[in-house]
């Protein structure tokens, strides 16, 4: 098979050059291949190597398709390339190549027993000088002390988190002693040599813990320590894995570019805070960008027509602890493409990368629309783990007009949702958290209300009236026992508290052991389209981008932007990606027209766009038509990981305050510093 597969590929090479030395160079290379490969196995059959899994084997099939397709192998030397001992072909492992160490702490098997191993690693953990065990980034081995080495070896004065390297054999531990929370934990090292690489303090700001950790703050300014723990370990590798994947995917699979863009650029109006930049000409400043946008659009202007890139993008906003002033993005944009090549795409580049083999990723996603999202749950990410979705009982409750009255027929919105019994408890803490957030909450009002058998004698009838709250029991299939939570009033008001009081409500049956607690990994990605392209502003009523100003309009809207009609009902061509409700990334399909661009700049949103002349250039120069989307990688990966914050899949994240506790950044420079950038500072009183 191997054989046929590098024959196809020395017959493509010499097909697209047909030299004379390409033909030589085919007939000894194919010559000397099948030669290789026989000698190859009959080496294998001697050794009887693959009675078992050896994963080293496929590094010699690996060199001798390297070693033809460079013509490193000819026909007079392939059986001597070929006919080597078993020690020369088991090299090590890519993961201990260039290194000291024969193997990691944490590969180590009962496949290994009666290896003589070299590894290194931090000292967690020891026990009467008898074992101790030693941790790196890819697992933990324990290592005995035999009799004869007791008295050279005293663990008692090597402080923990000590750099050791150990020398050793691979043994079985004593039967009943294997350890089954450990990869490694059928075998141990019996220690041969043990070497201190580099002591560490004897008293250390934090330790290592699995359980009873240091507090955040303190864990990332000694974040060089806390690195060490497994949780990041395995979140930062496979992040790292993840990007990998996803640049294969898009470089190999899909022909895309990886393009750098810059991170200096000019002030961008609106949107988000920027960070300023100080520069040494008087009263000019640079901005770190908030994402690459205008120039992957400019790309597509210069025949760059499949771009991506691993960007990092930056905010001047309050940290959260699903944000963070720095953040990196998968950024993709391409030419020629529509809404729905899009959703494609990145459904191909997420399955890809996709790190569960036991359950890949099913696709395609599940799509909604803006309006369905919102009058079903409440919000645009809705989280479809679960059920308790909203019930439109908008047309009910104007049946009492006195109910609609403050809104206006058009703005006035109702809904419901009922909890069947034994999950229509409700709770102190249940009451407490459904009325803070219906407080949060302006031009609505909130109803929590427990059916009994005389509900309709009650005092819910001065609120609703009696056609009302007898059509609520009909339409609602409501019985004693059944608990209603109902909220009417603005309809966006509304359907934001009912999002919230859906979330919070099921989180209460989540504590209370009433339901299943939700998967972070369950599969329920879904795509939300059909954004709305304008929005008013509360405070000044102003028509606002609800994803950013170079969206394009949906077509079948077009007409109501040339027109300028009926604005706040135009629909977008965004597009969010939401898992678990939460929102993983964001694209739109593009304005490609300069006129167009400069009509919903200067008519509809009224931004002044004297900054943007070198993209409304590049639209008026032939931009073809083009679209993209970025994903949040930060957010993605903790998703994956089920971690409480992006900041644990991230090496040196900032806190929550936006300041760096590890080396205390931002901090003051010096008045040289001061001059040398024209700045002077502002004294705080």
């Amino acid at each position: 098979m191997i054989f046929a597969l590098v024959s196809t590929s020395l017959i493509k090479t010499y097909q697209s050059t047909r030299t004379q030395a390409a033909s030589q160079f085919l007939q000894f290379s194919l010559n000397g291949f099948q030669f290789a490969c026989r000698k190859h196995y009959s080496i294998v059959g001697k050794h009887n190597i693959w009675k078992e899994p050896n994963p080293y084997a496929p590094v010699f099939c690996q060199k001798i398709i390297r070693n033809i397709s460079t013509g490193k192998i000819h026909e007079a030397n392939a059986g001597h390339e070929a006919v080597r001992s078993k020690d020369t072909f088991e090299e090590k492992p890519a993961v201990n190549k260039f290194t000291n160490r024969t193997h990691n702490c944490g590969e180590l098997r009962a496949s290994h027993v009666n290896q003589e191993i070299v590894i290194c690693g931090w000292l967690e953990f020891s026990r009467l000088n008898k074992f101790f065990t030693l941790r790196d980034g890819y697992g933990t081995i324990q290592i005995f002390i035999p009799d004869e080495l007791a008295a050279e070896v005293n663990l008692n004065g090597i402080p923990f988190e000590s750099v050791l390297k150990v020398e050793g054999k691979v043994v079985l531990r004593p039967k009943g002693q294997e350890n089954p929370r450990l990869a490694t934990g059928e075998v141990e090292i019996l220690l041969q040599k043990i070497e201190i690489l580099n002591g560490a303090r004897n008293r250390l700001p934090i330790y290592i813990k699995e359980h009873n950790k240091a507090k955040e703050h303190l864990r990332m300014e000694h974040r060089y320590i806390d690195l060490r723990s497994p949780q990041l370990q395995r979140s930062l590798r496979l992040r790292s894995q993840i990007i990998m994947k996803m640049r294969e995917y898009m470089i190999n699979e899909c022909d895309f570019v990886e393009v750098e863009t810059p991170t200096l650029f000019r002030r961008t109006p609106g949107g988000a805070q920027e960070f300023v930049v100080p520069t040494r000409k008087p009263g000019h400043f640079y901005s770190l960008v908030q994402s690459p946008q205008q120039f992957k659009q400019m790309l597509m202007s210069g025949a760059i027509d499949r771009y991506f890139q691993i960007a990092r993008c930056y905010r001047d906003e309050t940290t959260r602890p699903d944000r963070q002033p720095e953040f990196t993005q998968l950024d993709i944009e391409l030419s020629f493409t529509d809404r729905e090549n899009i959703m494609n795409l990145l459904e191909g580049v997420l399955a890809s990368s996709w790190p569960l083999s036991n359950d890949p990723l099913k696709i395609p996603f599940q799509r909604m629309t803006y309006n369905e999202a919102m009058s079903r749950y409440g919000v645009d990410k809705p989280d479809i783990r679960f059920g308790y979705q909203l019930q439109d009982v908008g047309l009910l409750m104007k049946q009492n007009p006195s109910l609609t009255q403050n809104y206006g027929e058009q703005q006035f919105g109702a809904f419901a949702i009922v909890a069947k019994n034994p999950q229509s408890g409700t709770p102190t803490t249940l009451k407490k958290a459904l009325e803070a957030i219906s407080s949060e909450h302006k031009n609505c009002r909130f109803v929590m209300s427990t059916i009994t058998d005389n509900w309709l004698n009650s005092s819910i009838i001065n609120l609703f009236s009696d056609d009302v709250a007898k059509n609520l029991l009909d339409q609602l299939s409501l019985h004693t026992g059944d608990l209603l939570l109902l909220g009417f009033g603005k309809l966006s008001n509304t359907q934001d508290m009912m999002g919230r009081i859906r979330l919070a409500f099921y989180e209460s049956l989540e504590s209370r052991n009433l339901v299943a607690k939700r998967s972070s990994t369950e599969q329920q990605f879904l795509w939300v389209y059909d954004f709305p392209m304008f929005s008013p502003n509360e405070e000044t009523g102003q028509l606002e981008s609800v994803h950013h100003p170079f969206t394009a309009p949906h077509p079948d809207d077009l007409h109501k932007l040339l027109t300028k009609s009926n604005l706040d009902t135009i629909r977008s061509q965004s597009f969010d990606l939401v898992w678990n409700g939460v929102e993983v990334g964001g694209g739109s399909v593009r304005i490609h027209n300069g006129a167009l661009q400069r009509m919903v700049l200067d008519e509809v949103l009224q931004i002044e766009h004297a900054h943007l002349q070198h993209l409304l250039d590049a639209l008026e120069c032939g931009c073809p038509p083009h679209g993209g989307f970025a994903v949040g990688l930060d957010r993605y990966i903790a998703l994956l990981c089920n971690a409480q914050s992006i900041r644990d899949v991230i090496a040196f994240p900032k806190s929550n305050e936006g300041k760096d506790p590890l080396s205390k950044a931002p901090v003051p420079i010096s008045e040289e510093e001061k001059r040398l950038y024209h700045i002077s500072t502002l004294d705080e009183s």
